[in-house]
C-alpha cells in the first residue's frame, strides 16, 4: 500500500508540473507534450519510456487497490466483533469515511480523463488535435459540466492523498514525535488540489483560450 501509495504521488506531483505549462502558452505546453513521447529515443522506440512509465503507473493503481482490499479483509477478520464503544479520533474523520467513495469516483474520472485527454474519444477536438487543443476543448466554457466533474474527482483525490500519507505516518509513529510532518502531507495534499484545479477552472472561466 506504501509503495503503490508513493509511486501514485510523484506521478500525480510530476503531472501537476506538467500541467502547469499550459499556462506559458500553447507552444510550451506541445512542446512538453512532444518532449514526453521523445525521451530516450532513439536509445528506446518512440514513446517507449512514457509507454513503460504508463505501465508502471497501471500496476501501481492495480497493487493499491489490490493491497486496499486486502487490507480492509484482513482487519475485518482480525476483530470480528464490533467494539463496545466507538472512539472518535482523526481515523474517523471525514477523508477516511469517503476513502471508499472518493475511490470509486477517482476510478472512474481517471478512465473518463484517459479517453479524453489520451485517445482523444470523449474530446470535441478528437485525437488529431494538439495537447493544448484537446485541454482546452475539453473545459470550455460550453462543458462546465466536464469541470464540476473535474472538480470532484480532484478535491476527492486531495483528501485521499492527505488521509493516506497522515496514515502512513501514523503506521510509522512519525505523527506525533514530529508533528510538522504531519502539516506538511496536508500541505502536499492542498498543494496538488489547487495545482490541478487551476487549469481547467482558468479554461473554463476564459483565463486560459
Amino acid at each position: 500500500m506504501a509503495v503503490s501509495g508513493a509511486v501514485l504521488v510523484f506521478f500525480l506531483v510530476a503531472h501537476m508540473a506538467g500541467n502547469l505549462k499550459i499556462f506559458a502558452g500553447a507552444e510550451s505546453f506541445n512542446g512538453y507534450a512532444a518532449w514526453l513521447r521523445e525521451v530516450g529515443y532513439p536509445l528506446l522506440p518512440h514513446r517507449g519510456l512514457l509507454t513503460l512509465l504508463e505501465a508502471g503507473l497501471v500496476v501501481a493503481i492495480a497493487a493499491h487497490m489490490y493491497s486496499a482490499i486486502v487490507l480492509a479483509r484482513r482487519a475485518a477478520h482480525a476483530r470480528p466483533v464490533k467494539y463496545a464503544a466507538r472512539v472518535k479520533s482523526r481515523a474517523n474523520g471525514y477523508a477516511t469515511r469517503t476513502m471508499r467513495w472518493g475511490g470509486v469516483i477517482i476510478f472512474f474520472f481517471v478512465i473518463y480523463h484517459l479517453l479524453d485527454m489520451t485517445f482523444g474519444v470523449a474530446n470535441p477536438e478528437g485525437h488529431e488535435a494538439t495537447p493544448f487543443a484537446r485541454m482546452v476543448a475539453g473545459f470550455e466554457p460550453a462543458r462546465w459540466y466536464i469541470t464540476v466533474f473535474y472538480v470532484i474527482s480532484v478535491v476527492m483525490v486531495g483528501l485521499h492523498l492527505r488521509h493516506g500519507l497522515w496514515s502512513a505516518l501514523q503506521t510509522l509513529g512519525l505523527a506525533r514525535r514530529y508533528p510538522v510532518l504531519t502539516l506538511s502531507a496536508a500541505a502536499l495534499s492542498g498543494l496538488l488540489t489547487i495545482g490541478f484545479l487551476v487549469v481547467p477552472l482558468a479554461i473554463t472561466f476564459g483565463v486560459v483560450k
